[in-house]
């Protein structure tokens, strides 16, 4: 795959990266149960076909997908592993209770967990993951400020090599750049997601912020491969079952949207999924998406979206197929 320079960095990275979300197995913002066999197949299967990085998260599992991360890197020599990003802010105790913690003691305690977990010296790019957590009943210890004047410093003390941000607003990041540079930010985007369109692409594209989306297929649903059948026998812990976009009345909407997208993909030889996430990269701004995969076939079906560029006659084909509200 060719690289796109992430933001101000000298970071280089490929349109798509592993998103080693799912690959956390069962906590309360889980997809279900997973065998971590396939997931390090998965992620090695990655490696092999070009992807140069990986985005995960302390909380995805609650520490095990930084330790899964680690597990499928082990034996890669290190002069061709693929840079490893992961996130802080989200914590928990022997009760398995996330809460969200911005305070600096914390951060250091989590930037110390995640170097032992994923078995690095430093952190490619260390992102705050929430600036505030909608499931938290009272606020938050600590303060965006706090935070960022802290990773500043670990990033200075050669423990991060790049800071960043996910989930962020305009007012975030213009709070957090006040302070230091913001290498990145990671947003959700997709056909059915575009709040970010607005104002946080503009102002990322102003500032040369990096953008790496997450959920292009919408958490697997414009994959082509999620049918009413396969969405009723989800795992009771997946978190899909609970969104509304895997329910009517959208469900019967984005399932003729992924018609769309199959008719298209037809076309270019690629799936419905590709097609979704090359919808995502046709954004200048956007300097890659985060793609998650179970398994090495999952890995396999969505490679292809770099290389698909679509024309101006299918962007306006799925303008109209996109379901309206």
């Amino acid at each position: 795959m060719q690289t796109r320079q992430l933001g101000r960095t000298d970071l280089h990275i490929t349109p798509i990266g592993f998103g080693a979300w799912a690959i956390g197995g069962e906590w309360r913002f889980g997809w279900g149960p997973q065998d971590d066999a396939e997931s390090v197949a998965a992620i090695r299967q990655a490696v092999s076909r070009g992807m140069n990085w990986i985005d995960t998260a302390p909380a995805y599992g609650l520490g095990h997908s930084e330790d899964v991360v680690a597990r499928a890197l082990a034996d890669i020599p290190r002069a061709e592993r693929p840079y490893v990003f992961t996130k802080c802010s989200l914590v928990w105790g022997e009760d398995r209770i996330v809460t969200h913690n911005l305070s600096s003691a914390s951060l250091r305690r989590e930037v110390e967990d995640s170097l032992r977990r994923l078995q690095v010296e430093a952190i490619d790019l260390y992102q705050i993951h929430w600036p505030r957590w909608q499931a938290a009943s009272e606020p938050s210890p600590g303060s965006v400020e706090e935070a960022w004047h802290t990773l500043a410093e670990l990033k200075q003390q050669g423990k991060l090599r790049h800071i960043g941000v996910s989930n962020f607003t305009v007012e975030d990041l213009k709070t957090a750049e006040a302070i230091a540079p913001v290498a990145s930010l990671q947003p959700p985007y997709s056909m059915l997601r575009r709040a970010i369109e607005a104002e946080v692409l503009p102002y990322c594209l102003q500032t040369n912020i990096g953008v790496l989306v997450y959920s292009p297929m919408q958490s697997g649903l414009l994959t082509g491969a999620m049918t009413r059948e396969r969405i009723e026998g989800l795992a009771a812990s997946d978190w899909r079952r609970h969104n509304k976009e895997f329910q009517e009345p959208q469900l019967t909407a984005n399932l003729a949207l992924v018609a769309v997208l199959r008719g298209i993909g037809a076309r270019h030889g690629r799936s419905p999924g590709e097609v979704a996430i090359a919808w995502t990269l046709r954004q200048p701004v956007v300097t890659a998406a985060i793609v998650g995969g179970r398994s090495a076939s999952q890995v396999d079906g969505v490679v292809g979206a770099a290389d698909v560029r679509l024309s101006t006659e299918e962007l306006a084909e799925i303008e109209t197929a996109l379901p309206r509200g």
